[in-house]
């Protein structure tokens, strides 16, 4: 007699109880509010008594939190989860980042949307005895680097807008672009071609070019190089940006486990 599988499944090797509280949870991550029972219900396409049973679950654990308006938003517990998570990325892309050096003879980096700032997770320093250098766990605004641009084209156009209008697009040079209109329009094109370009818009002298770090099909980080303008080309140097593009597949396929198709 065959043993009985007590859960349905969606999709091979699926769990459905598991698949809807990640769905609730990711819910809860894509939103800058905290959010009620009954939309978190119709955005995962369950009954409230279902999405109530499994956010008390959840809360139980700490994932998620409710307030005093009885609204969730995530816990602290999947919190310490994203910094783990965090640190392992780091670690698996620093091969991919290192191999970019070896390319460019600048220095690599990797970076992830954290909030309202871009976070550096990772970098492999160039040789040159003059080089870039982005601090492991360094805060910077999205607007004025090319990482930054990558990851808020990888955003909706509205959570794009969103973070800019709560962060503001503050002068760090005299090349960052500070008007929304123009800076929503250099998201479009990065969509368009598939990277970005900083210059000297974060310091001056300094040039990047970055291109997202996909996993099915979103932007989950950014991979960049960087180095003084007046020796690193960027963007302009034959066959780099689709370098970079085939180095950030192989890490998403290898390391993130994204379909290679």
């Amino acid at each position: 007699m065959s043993a009985e599988v007590p859960e349905t499944v969606r999709g091979r090797g699926s769990v459905q109880s598991v698949d809807r509280a990640l769905d609730l949870l990711e819910t809860l991550a894509g939103s800058d509010v905290p959010v009620g029972v009954g939309e978190l219900a119709r955005a995962a396409g369950l009954p409230q008594g279902t999405v109530h049973r499994l956010l008390r679950s959840l809360e139980l654990r700490g994932y998620v939190h409710q307030d005093a308006t009885r609204k969730y938003s995530i816990g602290t517990a999947a919190l310490r989860l994203g910094d783990v998570a965090q640190r392992s990325l780091a670690r698996a892309a620093r091969p991919y980042l290192t191999e970019l050096v070896e390319v460019s003879g600048e220095s690599a980096n990797l970076a992830v949307l954290e909030g309202n700032d871009v976070v550096y997770v990772a970098q492999s320093p160039s040789p040159h005895s003059l080089r870039m250098f982005a601090e492991e766990g360094r805060h910077v605004p999205p607007h004025s680097t090319a990482v930054g641009k990558v990851l808020l084209a990888g955003l909706p156009r509205d959570r794009a807008e969103a973070v800019l209008r709560r962060t503001g697009l503050p002068a760090h040079t005299p090349h960052t672009i500070t008007e929304l209109g123009a800076f929503l329009a250099v998201l479009d094109e990065t969509r368009a071609r598939g990277y970005a370009v900083d210059e000297g818009e974060q310091e001056v002298g300094v040039r990047c070019v970055a291109v997202p770090v996909l996993r099915r099909g979103e932007v989950v980080a950014a991979m960049s190089l960087s180095g003084p303008a007046g020796r690193f080309p960027g963007a302009a140097s034959p066959g780099l940006v689709e370098k970079m593009a085939q180095v950030a597949h192989f890490l998403s396929v290898q390391v993130l486990g994204d379909d290679d198709r």
